[in-house]
């Protein structure tokens, strides 16, 4: 029987299409969740080996209820991430032509991504807003009657939907910001890390001893000082009371590299308490330059060097 994963629903989204590039899911049994919290927490209780979520846009930014679930709850760990072009496309039943469109059903999300296109391709057109983009494919592919009992000429959303419910595509990329990529995590219970790459990315969540001036800073400079670089960093409320905050963070390395455990040891320090969400690797396969004097001999020598003055 082949592993289960859990990925966020409903079918034909762009998570769906997500989870089938993951190479770790290639032959694995895919299953939607209504909602993030489902996802992970089937993980938690051993019902589904992974789950694949979105954790961040490059046009809205990070996702919270990922990283909500993440930094909150029985710990666990990102093995893998994948980067999807988010491409918008008019799906229409088969025999459609453009200028037949007259009502068009999407996510609001979608809908306020594409509403340039729309208003200049066809101003004619009224735009209903669904609770997915593959919910308003298949309510235009099985001509679902909207609220007020017209049918849907057409749907905004995701190539695989199109695929998914034999619609035509009566326009490509019609959103906004045609560079806007999501980024999509394999989330699975904690376990050894995999072996690093050089082309790695680690997750972890700092939460401050208490709230006083420079402690954000007594985070960053663990980083700073070791030559540790940091590609995101955002505060979120833990969740334990008003004005509790920590700070999830990516940075560039592994876990294994001599830079990235010794800034991990300098937060344990200062920290109330450090969570290790996982060292993967990246998945635009960038290679950061390791500046002189934090490369794992470096450290190896400093290390032989106190030693023998210790000696």
């Amino acid at each position: 029987m082949s592993d289960r994963y859990a990925y966020l629903g409903p079918e034909a989204t762009f998570t769906e299409a997500a989870a089938l590039r993951f190479p770790a899911l290639a032959g694995a049994t895919l299953e939607p969740s209504p909602t993030v919290h489902a996802a992970i927490n089937a993980v938690r209780t051993g019902e589904m080996t992974g789950a694949v979520v979105p954790v961040e846009n490059s046009v809205e930014g990070s996702v919270n209820a990922t990283l909500d679930e993440l930094i909150r709850g029985e710990p666990l760990a990102i093995t893998a991430e994948v980067l999807l072009p988010v491409t918008f496309t008019l799906l229409a039943r088969p025999g459609t032509d453009l200028a037949d469109v007259r009502r068009i059903v999407t996510h609001p999300v979608a809908e306020a991504q594409c509403r340039a296109w729309v208003t200049a391709k066809l101003p004619d057109a009224v735009i209903a807003l669904g609770p997915s983009t593959a919910a308003a494919a298949a309510s235009v592919a099985h001509r679902t009657p909207g609220p007020d009992g017209t049918v849907y000429d057409a749907a905004i959303a995701a190539p695989l939907a199109g695929e998914r419910y034999e619609l035509d595509v009566l326009a490509a990329d019609i959103g906004e910001d045609s560079d806007a990529v999501t980024r999509f995590v394999l989330v699975t219970r904690p376990g050894k890390p995999g072996r690093p790459t050089g082309s790695d990315k680690t997750t972890l969540v700092a939460f401050i001893r208490d709230d006083h001036p420079g402690a954000l800073l007594e985070i960053l400079e663990q980083f700073a000082t070791r030559g540790v670089n940091l590609t995101r960093i955002e505060s979120r409320p833990t969740g334990n009371g008003m004005g509790r905050y920590c700070f999830a963070i990516d940075v560039e390395g592994h876990v294994a590299d001599a830079r990235v455990g010794e800034a991990m040891m300098g937060l344990r320090r200062v920290c109330a308490n450090v969570r290790f969400l996982g060292s993967y690797p990246r998945a635009d396969g960038v290679r950061p330059p390791v500046l002189p004097g934090t490369s794992n001999g470096d450290f190896a020598d400093a290390a032989a060097w106190l030693e023998q003055l210790r000696g």
